[in-house]
């Protein structure tokens, strides 16, 4: 088909059809047009993906407390361990996405299946360490005083769910695969489908249904363990398609390569530490919110779920942004990158802004849908209007770091998080919520802290973002790697 210019763009048809500017063609928009539906594409599945993977937290916790509320308790301490060592060691092969968009924008496909082959290898050995932990989840419980019956729960949930951490390593590798090849819809579908079979199994193992006893929180770690292995199965079915077998992953079989998994860990291990970092202060921050009581936490646990929510989106917008840079930057049109990246940012704010304002306008019908306990409606009726401001700039950071990705600039943005999260908003929220410089701010003080922490990480991730997208010699150094 013959290309047709739109919007200053001309778009191609065809499997790898993606916008691309004619030389001399600059379109000075803050949202490109076509740049926008292209995000939309890759993204909307994203998103999507993102909500059943939410979904299927929320998931387990509801029937697990439904079973007894102990059992609630095991779970969601379980999950404190869990999710953030997952990202951590998933986070490895993160930069497959980035990674295989390039390669594909280079026109060098066939060199992605060798990657993702070094990719499975990397799974398997951060699986490896993912188990020894989640075996011996009760040393990281006595580090914090929880109720010892709780605790024995999410102990027997973790060694549980341990069995099917090696799947769900080997699936994420291949799902960060395909969303670099620009398939970002077999993922969607997967995440729901898992999302199905995640209840179905529940119900079958929690409450002892279809002759299996009855086993509490220990049954949600089995039925997310099977669920792991089902993720797996169904995405190796995908492994026969032409878009997928063009990238010769099927090809052969591959020892460990010292120096792909070096370059592989070089860009992914920053990504997995980043993600590790945020998770990890937010299950400190419950923890200390937990010891004033009961409504500042169930206050703070809705904030963080409302939070969580809004911050899907801009996530996935990063998420498809990374695929788009790494794309234009493996084509070498670097401005380009550049559209890309101003798109999805500006995206990301005006997004923000909007969900800031609908929470502000919400605020207080919002806590009635979790509970009808006047105290906790009130508080999180105050506490929303912080998380209205703190949202705007984590959702814009977010995408950012996602841009920053598909430019394989992954280390400074970890630095970054961490000196923000942990050395600035962690202290200084500990220091308002317990009044360690006069009065005590309570919930509202940790809150706080972490916007202000997070502002700084906003800015630092905004000029280094402008940074690299304008330095040529930089991204190509990084597109070396």
């Amino acid at each position: 088909m013959h290309p047709t210019l739109l919007f200053g763009v001309r778009c191609r048809s065809g499997d790898n059809a993606l916008p691309f500017r004619e030389p001399g063609i600059h379109v000075r928009r803050l949202i490109d047009p076509a740049e926008l539906r292209e995000l939309a594409r890759l993204g909307l599945p994203m998103v999507a993906t993102q909500f059943c993977i939410m979904a299927m937290g929320f998931l387990d916790t509801a029937m697990a407390g439904n079973y007894a509320s102990v059992d609630l308790a095991g779970v969601a301490l379980g999950g404190n361990v869990l999710w953030p060592l997952f990202m951590l060691m998933s986070g490895l092969n993160m930069a497959l996405t980035p990674m295989s968009a390039q390669l594909r924008g280079e026109g060098k496909v066939t060199a992605i299946g060798p990657l993702t082959r070094q990719g499975l290898w990397v799974a398997l050995l951060a699986s490896g360490v993912t188990v020894l932990v989640l075996l011996n989840a009760s040393m990281v419980f006595a580090l914090f005083d929880v109720d010892a019956e709780a605790a024995r729960i999410g102990e027997r949930y973790l060694a549980a769910a341990a069995w099917g951490i090696p799947g769900v390593m080997l699936y994420v590798t291949l799902r960060y695969t395909c969303e670099g090849l620009g398939r970002t819809l077999p993922p969607m579908v997967i995440a729901a489908s898992a999302l199905v079979i995640n209840g179905i199994l529940n119900y079958i193992f929690i409450y002892g249904k279809l002759g299996m006893p009855a086993m509490g929180g220990e049954g949600c770690g089995w039925a997310t363990a099977l669920t792991m292995w089902i993720e797996l199965g169904l995405i190796l079915l995908l492994l026969r398609c032409h878009w997928f077998r063009e990238t010769g992953i099927l090809d052969r079989f591959d020892g460990l390569d010292a120096a792909r998994i070096a370059s592989l860990v070089r860009v992914g291990l920053p990504i997995g530490l980043t993600v590790f970092l945020e998770m990890a202060v937010f299950s400190v921050l419950g923890f200390l919110v937990g010891s004033l009581g009961v409504a500042a936490l169930a206050a703070h646990s809705i904030a963080g779920n409302i939070n969580w929510g809004t911050y899907v989106i801009p996530l996935s917008i990063g998420s498809a942004a990374s695929i788009r840079v790494g794309y234009c930057v493996g084509r070498r049109v670097l401005d380009d990158a550049r559209v890309v990246a101003r798109t999805a940012t500006v995206l990301a704010f005006v997004y923000a802004l909007g969900a800031s304002a609908l929470l502000l306008a919400i605020r207080g019908w919002i806590p009635t849908v979790y509970t009808s306990d006047g105290e906790v409606v009130r508080i999180t009726a105050t506490l929303l209007v912080i998380v209205a401001v703190y949202q705007v700039v984590d959702c814009t950071q977010a995408t950012m770091v996602g841009v920053l990705r598909g430019y394989k600039d992954t280390r400074m943005p970890m630095v970054y998080s961490f000196a923000g999260l942990w050395l600035i908003a962690l202290p200084l929220a500990a220091a308002l919520g317990f009044g360690w410089f006069g009065r005590a701010w309570d919930v509202f003080g940790f809150w706080f802290g972490m916007a202000i922490g997070l502002t700084v990480v906003c800015m630092f991730i905004g000029r280094r973002l402008w940074q690299t997208s304008r330095n040529d010699a930089r991204v190509l150094e990084f597109a070396a790697i």
